[in-house]
């Protein structure tokens, strides 16, 4: 990380050990934008993400190489969900915004930012999940992304 980070001084790096990042996630959530960590640490660091943001299903995630040798993976952070499965009430948030940062990383950020700005105004108009107070199904807050995603253009 300190080579990748040596290229891009414009953005702030602070290390931080597992157990220290999880108290200032709780303390000071708002001052995080990446976090970089192994698989088992990043996956503990996730759930507390989704936890602090108000559902497991609005955090996206990415395992990369950086030397883009081997594929990299995005995906929503939760789990299989056995509670609410086939109910088609799941958050797909996660799910959407992982298909935004595979954008970003394949070279297509302008798509990238449109999908995050029609998940933001679908959220503004209180068309949520009921995992976050609202009525949608996992199928009616898909087509209101891509409603906004459509007339954005």
């Amino acid at each position: 990380m300190p080579d990748v980070a040596a290229e891009f001084p414009e953005v702030g790096v602070e290390r931080l050990y597992v157990d220290a990042a999880t108290l200032h996630l709780v303390k000071r959530p708002h001052t995080f934008d990446v976090i970089v960590a192994s698989n088992l640490f990043g996956d503990i660091l996730s759930d507390l993400t989704g936890a602090v943001t108000g559902s497991l299903g609005l955090s996206p995630s990415a395992n990369l190489d950086p030397e883009r040798r081997r594929p990299s993976f995005f995906e929503p952070v939760h789990g299989s969900a056995p509670d609410i499965a086939g109910k088609g009430i799941a958050n797909p948030t996660g799910a959407i915004l992982s298909a935004a940062m595979m954008l970003d990383w394949l070279g297509e950020k302008g798509a990238g930012d449109a999908l995050r700005k029609a998940v933001e105004q679908t959220f503004v108009d209180g068309e949520l999940t009921p995992d976050l107070g609202g009525k949608l199904t996992t199928a009616e807050f898909t087509s209101a992304v891509v409603q906004r995603l459509g007339s954005s253009t």
